[in-house]
């Protein structure tokens, strides 16, 4: 099962790069191919997205016949296919004087501390919070105010050097990884050796998308960009790959092996229990009783009414009263986690359906489980 879902996550990858270069066929492939070998709801969400309307999940390669069609009217004027300069402002997209001030604010940070906010000994989940709130903040596809892409990179930069140990300790020791303003583009320049390993984008997708990166590297340095082929990308994956893949196997096995033992090891130490929350023929467990507290239904077998009164009977309620509050509140997590996926898909995707879908779930257990709080609050 592992395995598939290890296919099924580059699955999904190839689905997310297919979006964003507009092929909605061939991401729409491989988000079923990926929905077959292990069911998510991101790729449940991004079919829902694709096939409902498939311009909303959309990169930034697609459009709309319409917008096709006004395209043509607005450059008819123009003979030689300049666009006039009034047009061009029409075009670009509006920003806020708050987005356009923070990007100054990048601008003027002397270190990467000052970008992200942060002093100098903050801890590893201050380092996530504070990218998190600025990568959201700064991302090009919200924030259009001049200079926006800049200072996304420097965030992501920022983060991926304070957040290696052996970087972070190098430029806590040498100094500043960048100066501001030096550019002749007023932009950021960045000390070679205070460089990101892979590229903002993948950064924040791997925060905010589950995914990984993909593709080819990218690094920045001076103002310029420095590319490292996918080729070597992937051949530099294979080589880890066969270094640690053996124990790297084993780690992901062993949860599976210890839960195995400790399964085995529980059913050969402890007895069955008297009873069951649901109803079971297998093992007896027919009779349909009713705590007396919290008014709990469960099934016993024909005996049980000789076997357990007074003090006895107390105890196995009060275990059938604890069993099922806990089933109740993993079933409750399991729900509420479910719904911000839909939210999460319906903003990232700009999906109005996922979410009123989302708005609309029913959460049986959560709803159980706070009656359950008011009833013993009553009592």
């Amino acid at each position: 099962m592992e395995g598939n879902r290890d296919e099924a996550d580059k699955c999904l990858r190839i689905a997310r790069k297919a979006l964003q270069n507009g092929e909605h066929d061939k991401a729409l492939k491989f988000l079923n191919k990926a929905e077959k070998l292990y069911p998510s709801i991101e790729a449940k969400a991004l079919i829902d997205a694709i096939t409902k309307n498939g311009s909303t999940a959309g990169g930034p390669g697609h459009r709309t016949e319409s917008e096709k069609a006004n395209q043509g009217k607005s450059t008819g004027p123009a003979q030689n296919g300049a666009m006039p300069e009034t047009e061009k402002k029409v075009e670009s997209k509006a920003y806020t004087s708050e987005q356009l001030d923070g990007v100054q604010r990048i601008k003027k940070c002397n270190d990467f501390y000052e970008i992200l906010g942060i002093v100098k000994d903050a801890s590893e989940e201050d380092l996530k919070k504070a990218y998190r709130k600025l990568a959201l903040k700064f991302h090009p596809d919200k924030n259009h105010a001049p200079g926006a892409t800049e200072a996304f990179k420097a965030i992501g930069n920022a983060y991926a050097v304070l957040s290696n140990p052996v970087k972070r300790k190098d430029y806590d020791q040498y100094g500043e990884g960048l100066s501001p303003g030096n550019s002749q583009h007023g932009g950021f320049e960045f000390h070679r050796n205070y460089e990101a390993d892979i590229t903002p984008e993948d950064l924040f997708n791997m925060f905010f998308g589950g995914g990984f990166p993909t593709g080819s590297t990218q690094t920045y340095s001076n103002g310029r960009t420095r590319f490292t082929t996918q080729h070597t990308y992937h051949r530099t994956e294979r080589d880890d790959e066969r270094t640690d893949g053996g124990f790297s196997m084993f780690l992901q096995l062993l949860p599976i092996i210890v839960l195995i033992l400790v399964s085995v090891l529980s059913q050969l130490m402890v007895s069955s229990p008297p009873y069951s929350l649901y109803y079971r023929a297998a093992v007896g467990h027919t009779l349909k009783k009713q705590s007396i507290n919290l008014k709990v239904v469960y099934f016993v077998n024909k005996d049980f009414d000789k076997e357990y009164t007074g003090v006895a009977l107390q105890k196995v309620e009060k275990s059938v009263e604890d069993d099922y509050i806990t089933n109740l509140r993993n079933n409750c997590w399991k729900e509420r986690q479910e719904r911000n996926d839909y939210f999460y898909a319906a903003k990232v995707y700009r999906d109005v359906r996922l979410r009123k879908k989302a708005e609309l779930m029913r959460m049986e257990s959560c709803e159980k489980l706070a009656r359950l709080n008011e009833l013993y609050r009553g009592g």
